[in-house]
């Protein structure tokens, strides 16, 4: 999906968030964010640790940093 926007989108700058890309769901095209799928990110984070430790991690490392006003988009699908 990342490859696909990226193609679509050239010559925009589209801020990523790192490790994540098998997550990105989507685009807003008002605010030229990417949308991410918190369950994507959730299972990609538990290759690496539990469940709650995965949740933790995110929502104190990932979703609450704020880094401009090309932060992603979190939708929360749950899973």
């Amino acid at each position: 999906m990342l490859e696909k926007l990226i193609e679509v989108y050239e010559g925009q700058e589209l801020l990523k968030a790192d490790g994540f890309d098998d997550a990105v769901i989507g685009i807003d095209e008002n605010s030229m964010r990417l949308i991410y799928s918190v369950a994507k990110c959730i299972e990609i984070l538990k290759e690496d640790m539990d469940t709650e430790e995965a949740l933790d991690y995110f929502s104190y490392n990932v979703h609450s940093a704020y880094v401009g006003e090309f932060t992603p988009i979190w939708c929360w699908d749950f899973f």
